[in-house]
């Protein structure tokens, strides 16, 4: 049978209104429309629906038994066709995956989540690492939303910038380049690079290339923490984000000084997929994540 959800409509105007005249009036239609779907109705039902009573109609035994459920069918339809767009944060009882590098983790996430509570109290938060390779986590929904550098070209993707943050050198206490680092100093000294792909190159070895230099990586880390723990054991030096690093810097007792060179601040980005474009609650989840980067650069 070919289902038209028009029937239904009309079904239920015809029931509460008791005549075509006024199914027509309430749905802004026609009385012919309405009399053609009534033969329609009959038709696929094998029922009178309506019949006449004198000048009035009257419901069948048929159209009284279902009335309620017919009703119920319009109202549910209705409620899919136009879904809510107002927010009961009270109420909200959801699971956000968010996934990011630990110096966001660090950072940023005990902010939100401070935000989360505050506001959503039946908010749950997941946060997972970064992996080595690009995975289709996002496309399948298994993760909400990814926090890092980079913004994908993929159409489906959505990105947005929600802040910047300036690159410093972190080094231990009483390190050689600690009171003075020029380019020739940052070049002398080995280095930590951090690269969830295990890359032992960066956009900074081409800066020192072209003025005849070259550093030494001794190693190449997937995290953060683990670089500053090297560079609190050694003499290493590493190259990461001023704000979104401070938490692991201070805890592990490092202190920083400026990249040597002119570089622009590395952008922060949030990426989700597009099937969450018009969802209330993930455009909030996106505001909340605004807010507590905004929160960790004030200080």
């Amino acid at each position: 049978m070919h289902l038209d959800l028009n029937l239904l409509t009309v079904f239920d105007a015809l029931l509460e209104e008791g005549s075509v005249m006024g199914a027509a009036e309430r749905l802004h239609l026609s009385s012919p429309a309405v009399s053609r779907t009534l033969g329609r109705l009959r038709k696929v039902t094998g029922d009178d629906i309506l019949v006449r009573t004198g000048h009035t109609m009257a419901p069948t035994p048929y159209a009284l038994a279902v009335r309620e459920d017919v009703h119920r069918l319009v109202r549910q339809a209705r409620e899919v066709l136009t879904p809510a767009r107002e927010l009961d944060l009270a109420a909200l009882d959801r699971t956000f995956t968010i996934q990011c590098h630990d110096a966001l983790a660090a950072s940023v996430v005990p902010v939100l989540a401070g935000r989360l509570m505050a506001h959503a109290p039946g908010v749950r938060l997941r946060v997972l690492a970064e992996n080595s390779a690009d995975t289709d986590d996002l496309r399948h929904g298994r993760v909400d939303l990814e926090l890092g550098g980079g913004r994908p070209a993929l159409p489906e993707f959505r990105s947005e910038v929600i802040g910047h943050d300036s690159l410093v050198v972190a080094m231990r206490r009483g390190h050689p380049c600690a009171d003075a680092l020029d380019l020739r100093a940052f070049a002398a000294h080995p280095h930590v690079v951090v690269s969830r792909r295990g890359r032992l190159t960066a956009p900074i070895d081409d800066v020192l290339a072209a003025e005849g230099l070259r550093r030494q990586v001794v190693a190449a880390v997937a995290t953060l923490s683990t670089a500053l723990q090297t560079a609190a054991r050694g003499d290493v030096l590493v190259t990461c984000t001023a704000l979104l690093g401070r938490p692991l810097i201070e805890a592990f007792g490092l202190v920083t000084r400026p990249l040597p060179v002119d570089s622009p601040a590395a952008p922060v980005s949030c990426t989700w997929h597009q099937r969450y474009d018009s969802d209330p609650a993930h455009a909030w989840l996106r505001e909340q994540v605004a807010a507590a980067f905004e929160e960790v650069v004030a200080g």
